[in-house]
């Protein structure tokens, strides 16, 4: 695996932790000498090298406007992959990582009205989003969805803004109803949504008369990733130094490349971080990540290696 990149000693060190529920754990990480971090904007996330070296991302989910702290919060699966495991029993007071970014792919478009539904862990995606639409006195709804209510982190909204918050929870109210939850959306609504796939994939079905474009989701698994795809083989030319490239269809592109010398950076591996895109000057891509929408897909100007791949017989990267 290739880390995300990080600059000459650019680790965090954890300088505080906190259970939000009893499953999530709240990490305040700051650099060894205090420095000032990358500014980021809501929706934003990093990547972090852990101490068996997996990269994981998280969302940043504190304050924007605090330039020497980044705030995560990790929600312990027991049958995941091991990485909130590992962060969970690893990360104490004093503990060092790596990280990468920040990084954004679940952008705050401007707009009058906002609704924001998050399920479990997606919460953390939401607080910045919710703090920003706050500070600018724009009208916004939060659905808070989660299995049971000891499991949910942050319920401090639910006091603090009691008109503006909705918490259910499956395990004693049964399925909500996203549609009715909506109601009647005013004229310039957007809608973000951050959570399981369960919940994404039924958002379609609860919101048919939304237009495609108000709705934003950010999702922490990809199933366009493992689809069938061509096997067929495709070249690829790197513009800037006029090499091209033989790829077999069966190998990810970001195999191919660093077996040619060529260093992309990756990490997550599944086309949801963003770590790995690439500029693409010409050719037809096609696109397995969970990031580009329709329109930025369409554009064909550039894509992640990591899971996507070309249709056309060449692809030129602007590399």
């Amino acid at each position: 695996m290739t880390f995300p990149h990080t600059e000459s000693g650019d680790q965090l060190t954890v300088v505080g932790r906190s259970e939000r529920s009893t499953s999530v754990t709240e990490f305040v990480l700051e650099r060894g000498d205090g420095s000032r971090l990358p500014d980021w904007a809501p929706g934003a996330h990093i990547d972090v090298v852990l101490p068996s070296g997996k990269v994981r991302q998280y969302s940043l989910c504190g304050d924007r406007w605090s330039p020497h702290q980044y705030r995560i919060a990790v929600q312990r699966e027991e049958h995941g992959t091991g990485g909130s495991i590992e962060i969970h029993d690893e990360l104490r007071l004093g503990t060092t990582v790596s990280f990468g970014g920040p990084r954004n792919n679940f952008r705050l478009a401007p707009a009058q009205n906002y609704r924001f539904i998050a399920g479990g862990i997606g919460i953390t995606a939401v607080l910045p989003m919710i703090d920003q639409a706050v500070r600018l006195d724009q009208e916004w709804q939060l659905l808070y969805l989660g299995r049971s209510a000891e499991r949910m982190a942050y319920q401090h909204l639910v006091d603090q803004y009691p008109d503006r918050v909705t918490l259910h929870t499956s395990k004693h109210d049964g399925r909500a109803s996203i549609r009715a939850w909506l109601g009647d959306l005013p004229a310039d609504t957007m809608v973000y949504a951050c959570g399981p796939e369960s919940m994404l994939a039924a958002l379609p079905e609860e919101c048919p008369e939304l237009p495609e474009q108000y709705l934003r989701t950010e999702r922490f698994t990809n199933t366009m990733a493992n689809a069938t795809v061509s096997s067929a083989p495709y070249e690829i030319e790197l513009k800037r130094s006029g090499r091209v490239i033989d790829a077999p269809g069966t190998t990810p592109m970001v195999e191919v490349l660093s077996s040619a010398g060529v260093d992309v950076i990756t990490s997550c591996s599944k086309g949801v971080c963003g770590t790995c895109e690439v500029d693409v000057l010409a050719g037809e891509i096609d696109h397995r990540d969970a990031i580009l929408d329709d329109d930025e897909r369409a554009t064909n100007t550039c894509m992640f290696p990591c899971v996507s791949r070309a249709l056309s017989k060449r692809l030129v990267l602007d590399l």
